[in-house]
């Protein structure tokens, strides 16, 4: 027997409610700790697409990953995600004697170690012209880096510092790797890059490029930033998490990225043990 206009009516209600259903988008707030350097990233390029894409909206508190690592294990922060620029930070994280709050990182990204400048500075010429490491001890030079006990950014600045000094017999670097005068938190340290008050400044290259500071390589040395992901122990919008860590390590997620030329690591690389099942599709 064929369906009755009311039948037909029905069935076309009943597959309009049901398309309305599958396209309602999810809310509420997604709590992600992340590097200082993704601020930009994170704030303007990920948060508007990642909302617009699933209804979740994300609200991400920035700094040193050290110093975000402190917090978390201080009970500071509540946190759903952990974005780190270091492995070994996240290593302060697990175990019992660290409390358990993490138990797995993925590494999806990393950006080389570079040194920033304002295009104004009075030395902007001589830092295109002449090697980085006999710019920066010129009289006058003003130099920014973040502090070493607060950000992995500053751990590699220093190791710049050092290894230069002992391979260009150099030792006014060294002396520059430990003073204090030119730490910065990595707010401050961008903002004296775009108003002057600093000439040049260590960040990654990824960080240089989303606020359009003009930088030179560290020629002579080899080092970058590694940027981990994970779910924090507690987390209290596992759902949220999970759909965050999906968009950023996705198309769009990984197109935000390479805008800001970040190097991806495709699939993201599991350290660890118990990931969630919702997201054993995106890492290997």
């Amino acid at each position: 027997m064929g369906l009755t206009l009311t039948g037909v009516a029905c069935v076309a209600a009943a597959f309009a409610a049901s398309s309305q259903a599958t396209s309602v988008m999810a809310s509420g707030n997604v709590d992600v700790i992340s590097a200082g350097s993704l601020d930009t990233l994170m704030t303007k390029s990920v948060a508007p697409a990642f909302h617009k894409a699933t209804g979740y909206t994300l609200v991400d508190t920035s700094g040193g990953s050290s110093a975000d690592a402190a917090q978390i294990k201080n009970k500071v922060y509540v946190a759903d995600v952990f974005v780190s620029a270091s492995p070994a930070v996240d290593a302060t994280l697990e175990g019992k004697s660290n409390g358990n709050w993490v138990s797995w990182y993925a590494a999806f990204a990393n950006s080389p170690e570079v040194l920033a400048y304002n295009p104004k500075s009075k030395f902007a010429t001589d830092l295109k012209t002449m090697p980085w490491y006999k710019v920066i001890t010129l009289p006058g030079f003003r130099l920014g880096r973040t502090n070493p006990t607060q950000d992995p950014g500053g751990v590699l600045a220093a190791k710049a510092l050092n290894e230069t000094a002992t391979a260009k017999h150099l030792p006014a670097l060294k002396k520059l790797a430990t003073e204090t005068s030119d730490e910065y938190s990595e707010d401050t340290e961008e903002a004296g890059i775009q108003n002057g008050q600093l000439d040049a400044s260590f960040m990654y290259e990824a960080d240089a490029n989303s606020q359009d500071s003009p930088f030179v390589k560290l020629t002579g040395v080899n080092l970058a930033g590694d940027y981990t992901i994970t779910i924090v122990k507690g987390a209290p919008h596992t759902a949220a998490a999970e759909a965050f860590i999906k968009f950023l390590l996705g198309p769009t997620g990984q197109a935000e990225m390479k805008a800001d030329h970040f190097g991806i690591v495709s699939p993201a690389q599991v350290t660890g043990s118990g990931v969630p099942s919702g997201l054993t599709t995106v890492f290997k």
